[in-house]
């Protein structure tokens, strides 16, 4: 075929495209509509997830499996933007890892407010001014956020969805590495990206920020300037990137929890997080994970954190393979209740895979 014949078969593509996208956004549509007399949620992450692994699946290339998802996951984002007006709330700034996370989960079409607390998180989605919240839970260097876990003790909020995102750090600027003389990074990305900066970028002036978004818009408007940051910094201020995957560490990942109201149905491959309490003697803790490994389920994580209003006694937090209707895991919570002083599901909610 020739250049033009190429060019030709891509505008009738497009056409079929377009034309399949609104078709499949007219039944998304319809499907919102019975949600919503059904009072159901519109978000259903195990929907979600199904309809990523399908079309992996029916993924023959050359697009990545990565790509599509992330086509997907816009043309998903549109559709919900479409059947309501959604409002995300997530920790920090414009740009920062947790606004990336939700973003990399909810795609870009909806509304994303910033909160500067965990309990700002917590408090726009039960107040009913967020649909959906998302918080940081755990980061593969630093451990548990343990505040995010303490918020469960009061709060009714349940965990409907996880996101995974390998933290990625790129350098962004208008020149390159061998021009650079000022380097602006938060002081953590500067800290996760250390060896790298020795050893590409000798004798270059460090400046602090507050934000990444701060350090990009301060190398947007310097010459011979760059920035620690993700790409989605970078790009919602068209800063070129100059180096990408600068970080110290390649395996550096952090976990998020999306939270809501509901939870959905089974997948197959669920994970499901417990709050429990017991008395504070010899063997009480044995005794819990004992129960566990008679019901043959897999603990994933277990933490221990003190209770604030009983001095000597802790809350303990457990996540399990499966979902809590899964027969397994519903015969170990029943044998729970019988041994602990406290025990709430926070829900039950689809393992996923890194989204990034």
């Amino acid at each position: 075929m020739s250049l033009t014949e190429h060019r030709k078969a891509i505008d009738q593509l497009d056409a079929q495209i377009v034309r399949l996208l609104n078709e499949r956004t007219r039944h998304v549509l319809a499907i919102g509509e019975i949600k919503i007399k059904q009072g159901e949620e519109i978000y259903a992450p195990h929907r979600e997830r199904a309809v990523l692994q399908r079309i992996c699946k029916l993924n023959g290339g050359p697009i990545t499996d990565e790509s599509l998802r992330a086509i997907y996951r816009e043309i998903m984002s549109s559709a919900l933007s479409l059947e309501k007006s959604m409002t995300i709330a997530c920790l920090g700034p414009e740009a920062g890892w947790t606004h990336l996370a939700a973003v990399g989960k909810f795609g870009s079409s909806l509304r994303y407010a910033a909160q500067q607390t965990i309990a700002d998180v917590f408090n726009e989605v039960s107040l009913g001014r967020a649909e959906y919240g998302v918080a940081p839970v755990e980061d593969s260097v630093e451990g548990t956020i343990t505040h995010t876990l303490d918020m469960f003790v009061h709060s009714d909020l349940k965990i409907v969805a996880q996101i995974a995102l390998r933290v990625r750090h790129s350098l962004a600027g208008q020149s390159g590495p061998g021009e650079i003389k000022t380097l602006y990074a938060q002081p953590q990305a500067l800290a996760q990206c250390r060896r790298w900066v020795e050893r590409h970028l000798p004798g270059v002036k460090l400046v602090e920020t507050a934000t990444t978004l701060e350090a990009v818009n301060r190398a947007r408007a310097g010459r011979r300037t760059a920035a620690i940051c993700n790409a989605l910094a970078a790009r919602s201020r068209g800063v070129p990137l100059v180096a990408r995957d600068i970080q110290d560490d390649p395996n550096q990942s952090s976990r998020f929890i999306v939270l809501g109201r509901q939870c959905g149905p089974p997948t197959g491959a669920d994970r499901t997080s417990l709050l429990l309490s017991v008395e504070n003697k010899v063997g009480a803790l044995d005794q819990v994970l004992a129960l566990f490994r008679r019901c043959r389920v897999n603990l994933l994580k277990i933490e221990s954190r003190p209770n604030p209003a009983s001095p000597g006694e802790h809350f303990i937090y457990l996540d399990c393979e499966g979902h809590a209707d899964d027969p397994a895991v519903r015969k170990a919570m029943g044998r729970l209740r019988d041994t602990c002083r406290l025990l709430n599901v926070l829900e039950t909610y689809p393992n996923t895979e890194t989204e990034g």
